[in-house]
């Protein structure tokens, strides 16, 4: 069951490197479409600065009245020189500075957003790779998955089957651990989890626990974010839905939206990663938690302190708003 563990902490972390390209993906092709427009503007209006800018230096050189500007537009050797020079001209009005500094401000911004475009251009060529890359990551992953659990499921089965009543009898402790919270008179900083010592009272959105545990026996899919089948981050963007609470479907996305909670202060509701964020549960206070382990398993409770848990803990994060 480890091996399963580990291969579908794996699959998500794989997943989390797929959905995390899409994003940047997005933003990227967006940026791109916004830059696309403002470089034809750019353009467009650099070809209307130039044509100002033109008659200008027409007028000045055929009118010859202001012998200073006509040195100025002679001697330039380029746009930048001609800026510099009439900036040191007194006598050039300032309509007609007011004209080349158009025609290199729109000059420049041609320039920065072409240089954007091709910058963009390769990041968008990277993440395409690196989409593609964690496709392939996936897809072998699930052949070996599959493999995997085909040779064992029967021994999965057996070990789902003896778990029963021991995830019944924490789920009634978790349920008056809950209760005990909202009780009158109750103290709701009772720690459960030894009988004696104080914590934090729940987070606001606790209620996950008790939605959350609903759908223990509930079997894990891959990819599944429904009461038929959930996987470890679709069972948590579920749950924290039917509080108003929009999560996406990967545990690096979810980790980001949370802020960080130490071990200590942890409160039920809280998200607790694993394995390199390969691996998400929602913390029910008494130093336990629920999620949907791997395949072949079934929504259930664990403990923080125990087995590959204990051992692979990255940390929590506390959603503080929808």
């Amino acid at each position: 069951m480890l091996q399963i563990q580990k291969l579908d902490s794996s699959l998500e972390r794989a997943r989390n490197s797929y959905d995390s390209a899409n994003v940047k993906l997005h933003r990227i092709e967006h940026n791109l479409a916004i830059n696309r427009i403002g470089l034809h503007v750019a353009r467009a209006n650099l070809v209307v600065a130039q044509k100002n800018l033109s008659q200008r230096l027409v007028s000045i050189y055929t009118s010859r009245d202001n012998e200073s500007a006509l040195a100025v537009v002679l001697g330039a050797t380029s746009i930048d020189d001609l800026v510099n020079r009439i900036e040191s001209v007194q006598s050039l009005s300032s309509q007609d500075v007011a004209v080349v500094n158009q025609v290199v401000s729109f000059k420049r911004e041609v320039t920065v957003r072409q240089h954007t475009l091709v910058r963009d251009r390769h990041a968008q060529a990277a993440l395409v790779r690196q989409r593609a890359e964690a496709k392939v990551r996936i897809s072998s992953r699930l052949h070996r998955q599959q493999r995997l659990y085909n040779s064992i499921k029967g021994e999965i089965a057996h070990l789902v089957a003896m778990q029963h009543a021991r995830q019944l009898a924490l789920a009634r402790q978790a349920q008056q651990r809950l209760a005990s919270y909202q009780a009158p008179g109750q103290n709701p900083a009772l720690d459960l989890s030894t009988g004696t010592g104080f914590t934090a009272p729940p987070t606001q959105y606790s209620g996950v626990v008790g939605i959350a545990m609903q759908f223990l026996g509930v079997p894990y899919v891959w990819g599944g974010a429904s009461p038929s089948g959930f996987d470890c981050s679709g069972l948590v963007m579920y749950v924290y839905a039917q509080v108003g609470v929009s999560l996406p479907h990967y545990t690096g996305a979810q980790w980001a939206m949370g802020v960080p909670v130490a071990y200590s202060d942890l409160q039920p509701g809280d998200l607790v990663f694993f394995d390199g964020l390969g691996h998400v549960g929602i913390y029910i206070g008494g130093g336990e938690f629920i999620h949907a382990p791997h395949t072949g398993d079934v929504v259930r409770i664990d403990s923080l302190s125990e087995g590959w848990y204990a051992a692979t803990y990255d940390g929590a994060r506390r959603i503080t708003s929808g």
